[in-house]
């Protein structure tokens, strides 16, 4: 197992391991270097479940475990795609994956020109990131040129491309699914009166009924971004379904809470199905 930081999932993962009767072996990547020139200590593992907090640390130990040789779950360029939230909606956009309507901008004038097209209010995201964090929504013209007065005095280069997607009015919820090599084994609502219903920000969570067309959406989405180990997330729009982001290392401890699922069991279980074929 490589990681950073052990939160609830970590834990978890352990003690599902030693149930299913698997050797663990835990790397901390912050410890030790890791050498790209000479062997290292982990050429007899079996494969690897990569679950850093932070990305840029996952994706550096992914590639250099995969170019030596052990699979890691989800893979570097898994989690390269589900990072990169412009490059996780064109994908899903080009495969017939309903997603929100949304545009790229690289300047101010696009940015209003996106907007106008959009109709406000309109939500401005960061390409990386998660949590909620750093989403703004923009009422009206004035007040997208307020958040983009603050991106472009950022100094991380990122925050200079405009990401603006439409303001859907969801049901005050929207949907965490989880994807496992093909299977959905559980979901729920994160339910807030607030727009934005992210747990990390106080939404609660709610066991969720998927429908079969979510539970294909789904599929699809998972499909489409490379399998393995992945939680989607679903917005509402009337009757309809559309994915918004997908997520390459997922947490899942308040899916657990709510619907008694073992989850760590079921990744452990499918993934080494997996490599056993």
């Amino acid at each position: 197992m490589l990681y950073d930081f052990v939160r609830w999932e970590e834990r978890d993962l352990v003690r599902a391991a030693r149930e299913l009767g698997h050797e663990v072996k835990f790397i901390q990547v912050t410890k030790k270097p890791f050498w790209l020139t000479r062997p290292n200590e982990f050429k007899d593992l079996d494969f690897a479940i990569q679950r850093c907090v932070s990305f840029y640390r996952a994706l550096a130990s992914t590639m250099i475990f995969e170019e030596q040789g052990i699979p890691v779950v989800n893979s570097s360029q898994v989690i390269l795609a589900c990072e990169d939230k412009l490059y996780t909606t064109a994908k899903l956009a080009r495969h017939g994956i309903p997603v929100p309507e949304t545009a790229i901008a690289l300047s101010r004038e696009a940015c209003f020109e996106a907007a106008e097209k959009l109709g406000y209010p309109v939500v401005v995201k960061p390409i990386y990131g998660s949590w909620g964090r750093m989403i703004s929504r923009a009422l009206d013209r004035e007040s997208l040129g307020e958040i983009l007065e603050f991106r472009e005095n950022m100094q991380s280069p990122y925050f200079k491309v405009h990401y603006l997607q439409e303001y859907v009015k969801k049901p005050g919820r929207d949907i965490r699914a989880y994807y496992f090599w093909g299977e959905v084994p559980a979901a729920i609502y994160r339910v807030s009166e607030q727009w934005k219903t992210n747990t990390a920000l106080g939404g609660k969570a709610v066991p969720a009924e998927l429908s079969e067309e979510q539970i294909g959406l789904i599929r699809a989405a998972g499909e489409v971004m490379g399998g393995g180990i992945l939680g989607v997330d679903l917005i509402e729009k009337g009757s309809e379904s559309l994915v918004l982001e997908v997520n390459g290392i997922p947490q899942y401890k308040n899916v657990v809470r709510v619907t008694g699922r073992d989850l760590s069991s079921m990744i452990l279980d499918l993934t080494a199905k997996q490599f056993k074929k």
